[in-house]
């Protein structure tokens, strides 16, 4: 049974009223004082004059006190959690979710954590890694997306997730990237791992030093795909962050990929062909705005865990989830931290840059060197301030000696808003000049004189 200081407490129609009440009851007290006051004036002098009159004053002076704190006393202070007054996330945020961190992509910075160090099992999210170093030998030029892929009797044995590969299945490793992102396939990862790798454990190895090269001080994996119930196979929802920004910012052909929400392969095996459906795992993709993959997970060990990307604006954040009692809660929770960084974040791009002037050279081939901006400057505030009245400051030397070289720094131009300093965008050389010789002098001065 609620007590009625709980009611009280959980309405604010009552405390107001009960604030009234006081004020006015204080009211009547001081008012019955001050009449006795004058009718006791005639009958009461000297010193016991001077007595009542410093009564009444503290009677008066505590009328007003309690009037003025008559909101505190009955629960009308502001309607701000005391959590919130420590954390402003904690205001903003409310998720069910143990632990959870959201990221802006760009710069890595955090925005909102629950636990972000938390060892917790990641289950398929796990993947993410996965793909990461798949993606690595890509580049590397070790393996190609048009490589057959043929599946052994040990990746056909994995439970779980599948696109129920066939012993002797032979896949492109582009559809094999399909399976993973999309429908999350075991039996896909390791696979893929075998062919990176030649073994799904020294694939593993790679993978732990992956992780360890990106600073993930609180993971370790024991398997592909995070099938496994080993209480060694571990991450954190920073380190989720962490990995699924270094896929996304060094690869972000993936994304095209991770946004596929259905998608047919085709089975060949001895038996004949068939088709196959892949269906998203991600129901955010349906269901956010904005949002571009990454990587769901469960398992009775880990939960409901999911690594989402969305973008907005020019804007991309990353929200780790991790342990969430249902799917519905790892997907609102995530949409919940999705939200509150979107309205923190403003971005501010400096698309209309300023022509520059060639820098003097001495003692060039040329007496002077063309320079151009490293791209554009973006900033992005997560304060929720908006970037206004942002001043530019150029920081160029008047004059450089030779020899230069093209893309070589030359100077930056440096960004602030209200004095305090946001960024730097850098201004390279655009063209490479060697230091003058003996001939250069001399041809130089030959046709200075025929001039």
């Amino acid at each position: 049974m609620r007590t009625a200081a709980e009611t009280v407490r959980d309405h604010p129609g009552l405390q107001f009223s009960f604030y009234l009440e006081t004020v006015r009851l204080y009211r009547c007290f001081f008012f019955h004082i001050y009449v006795k006051e004058i009718n006791c004036r005639r009958s009461v002098k000297g010193e016991d004059m001077k007595k009542r009159r410093w009564i009444c004053m503290f009677l008066l002076l505590q009328v007003l006190w309690c009037s003025m704190t008559g909101m505190v006393v009955y629960g009308m202070e502001p309607d701000i959690p005391v959590s919130a007054v420590v954390s402003g996330q904690a205001q903003a945020v409310s998720i069910q979710a143990p632990s959870a961190v959201l990221m802006e992509a760009s710069t890595g910075k955090l925005l909102f954590e629950k636990d972000a160090d938390e060892k917790r099992s990641p289950a398929s999210v796990t993947k993410v890694m996965t793909l990461l170093l798949i993606f690595d030998a890509l580049k590397a030029g070790k393996i190609q997306m048009t490589d057959q892929v043929t599946t052994s009797a040990y990746a056909k044995s994995m439970g779980g997730s599948q696109v129920f590969l066939e012993e002797g299945e032979v896949q492109t490793v582009e559809t094999l990237i399909k399976c993973i992102v999309i429908a999350s396939g075991n039996d896909a990862s390791v696979a893929m791992a075998e062919h990176v790798a030649g073994t799904e454990q020294a694939f593993v190895e790679r993978m732990n030093e992956r992780a360890n090269d990106l600073g993930m001080k609180n993971t370790h994996f024991v398997d592909c795909c995070g099938l496994t119930e080993s209480q060694e196979h571990y991450t954190t929802p920073y380190d989720i962050a962490l990995m699924s920004r270094e896929l996304i910012s060094r690869y972000p052909e993936v994304l095209t990929y991770l946004s596929v929400w259905m998608e047919d392969i085709t089975h060949v095996t001895r038996k004949g062909s068939s088709k196959f459906t892949l269906t998203n795992t991600n129901k955010l993709l349906r269901s956010y705005e904005g949002c571009m993959g990454l990587k769901t997970g469960s398992t009775s060990i880990a939960k409901y865990c999911l690594s989402a990307v969305a973008e907005r604006n020019g804007i991309t954040l990353i929200a780790s989830v991790m342990a969430a009692p249902d799917p519905k809660t790892r997907f609102r929770d995530a949409a919940t931290l999705l939200n509150y960084g979107f309205s923190k974040c403003t971005l501010y791009l400096d698309d209309a840059l300023e022509p520059l002037k060639p820098m003097k050279l001495r003692k060039g081939v040329k007496e002077q060197v063309p320079l151009v901006y490293r791209g554009k400057f973006r900033y992005i505030s997560t304060d929720g301030t908006k970037p206004d009245n942002v001043k530019k400051k150029l920081i160029l030397p008047k004059e450089q000696s030779a020899p230069v070289k093209k893309g070589q720094k030359a100077g930056a131009q440096e960004y602030y808003q209200d004095g305090k300093k946001i960024g730097s965008l850098d201004i390279l050389y655009g063209e490479t000049i060697k230091k003058a010789g003996y001939r250069d002098w001399l041809e130089r001065t030959c046709q200075a004189f025929l001039l």
